[in-house]
């Protein structure tokens, strides 16, 4: 090479746009050059991206996810609750009543703090952060088709390109007018954010590589959603998230939570799974709210003001595919989010697995050459341990469903299912083991924090606090909420 011309940098392409893509693309931009194809057009500002069927209803971050943001993209999440996010204490800012019926003490010894906000801020956020990086590209309404490449290596992506518009403004029907291109574009790195539809088990068969094994439990779960304008002067403190959990042991399980959010807004999720689901019917969600395990969510929302209608969402099972046990796997090619496993949203693990995966695709590419051969494979086994953390968590709940899987619990899930009842009865009314309990739950540390003495000692000897009789709301909150806004109901924000 002459004298003074740098080598030029590696390629990289992800698939995607999503939260999980986007994070992906920031991790390699300190490797790679890279590109980000979508198949549709990103929203400008702090408008809905099309494809997430769950952005309307209530999502966080876990503190294990809000330690990633900030060492991925230093400083992102004080951007976030610049724009109006809050950093919620767990369990000092939440109301929350467990699945075997519990009521956690708003305990604040703990350090875990999640982030709170819409999904759409949220996404505005990272976008903006992201897509200011010189080094990433996003290439929009193009649509990953296949892979090229062989069973050893994969070499880029196979695109269609959509050109004009084939909707009649008018009728809303195809017109035909828009024009389909095929292309391929070459990367040293291929990664698949594409979510829940990924076509990756069928690329890679395609390529000559043996089928991906895959797990589904599906608890049935549907949510309604609607959002509220904060009920009387709740907007003006910070009030608590409110949680209540399904109870697997009494099917149907049903649960919802209130979320306030920025400008003043509270989301509200309810769900319900076979048997139990909640409707589209408005006149029907502050009944849903009020026939839960406890009635707190209900009694607050009741005279609150709706500011859209009432959405739904199903198809919400967990889905996992062991990319990372495949006995071959091709250089090149990485499956990340979604697209390796999706879960149950009421745990709300999916973004914080996306940014610790992301965070793990950094960590061994500061180790391993991007083009290396056997990088890949161990960018795979390294992202698929925040997903087993989450995935067992999900998993550990949901089985115990009737007819969640085709699979029942083993006698060790049962088991270990029956521990965690334990230790969540035992973080309810001790702050050390709490703190236990949301390491592992935040996906901060791993499972076996949950056999640590923090955990074994207040759990054999206490000295334990007596269980909560009902929802820990103070008076102060209890007031702020009954002071009823009389304001005008508002136009839906969304449809």
């Amino acid at each position: 090479m002459p004298e003074g011309l740098a080598a030029p940098r590696p390629t990289a392409l992800v698939v995607g746009g999503s939260v999980t893509g986007l994070l992906a693309a920031a991790a390699l931009a300190e490797f790679a050059d890279v590109t980000i194809v979508e198949r549709d057009t990103l929203p400008e500002g702090t408008g809905s991206r099309r494809g997430v069927p769950q952005a309307r209803h209530a999502h966080l971050v876990w503190s294990g996810g809000v330690r990633a943001f900030d060492e991925l993209l230093p400083g992102l999440v004080g951007e976030i609750v610049a724009r109006g996010a809050r950093r919620v204490h767990i369990m000092g800012d939440m109301v929350s009543r467990s699945p075997n019926e519990i009521w956690f003490r708003r305990f604040t010894a703990t350090h875990h703090r999640n982030l709170v906000c819409s999904r759409d801020l949220l996404d505005s956020v990272i976008r903006e952060r992201v897509l200011s990086d010189a080094r990433i590209t996003l290439r929009e309404n193009r649509t990953a088709v296949g892979l090229e490449g062989h069973a050893g290596r994969v070499t880029g992506v196979r695109l269609r390109t959509t050109t004009g518009d084939r909707a009649d403004p008018a009728s809303g029907q195809d017109n035909g007018v828009a024009s389909r291109q095929e292309s391929v574009l070459n990367a040293d790195l291929v990664v698949d954010a594409s979510g829940r539809g990924s076509q990756a088990p069928r690329w890679l068969t395609d390529l000559g590589l043996p089928a991906v094994a895959e797990r589904e439990v599906d608890a049935g779960v549907a949510y309604a959603t609607r959002l509220f304008r904060a009920p009387g002067t709740t907007a003006d403190l910070d009030f608590p998230v409110v949680n209540v959990q399904a109870n697997p042991a009494e099917a149907p399980g049903r649960g919802g939570i209130i979320l306030p959010i920025e400008d003043g807004r509270w989301i509200v999720t309810l769900a319900g799974t076979r048997g139990g689901t909640p409707t589209g019917d408005p006149d029907a969600f502050v009944d849903f709210a009020l026939g839960l395990g406890d009635p707190v969510i209900g009694e607050l929302i009741k005279g609150a003001t709706p500011l859209t209608d009432v959405m739904t969402t199903r198809g919400t099972a967990n889905r996992r595919r062991y990319f990372e046990k495949t006995r071959h796997w091709p250089d090149g090619f990485t499956v990340l989010g979604d697209a390796v496993a999706g879960y149950n949203p009421v745990y709300g693990h999916g973004i914080t697995v996306a940014a610790q995966s992301a965070l793990a695709v950094r960590n061994v590419l500061r180790a391993a050459p991007l083009t290396a051969p056997g990088t890949a494979r161990r960018l795979q086994r390294a992202t698929a341990r925040p997903v087993a953390a989450a995935w067992d968590l999900a998993v550990g709940q949901d089985a115990r469903y009737p007819g969640a899987s085709d699979t029942p619990p083993t006698a060790l899930e049962r088991g270990l299912a029956r521990f965690v009842d334990r230790a969540v009865a035992t973080g309810a009314r001790s702050p050390r083991a709490l703190g236990a309990l949301l390491d592992v739950m935040s996906l901060e540390k791993p499972a076996t924090r949950l056999f640590s003495a923090d955990m074994l000692v207040p759990m054999l000897f206490g000295p334990k606090k007596p269980h909560l009789e009902g929802p820990p709301l103070t008076e102060q909150e209890r007031k702020a909420a009954t002071h009823r806004d009389s304001g005008p109901r508002l136009p839906p924000a969304f449809p």
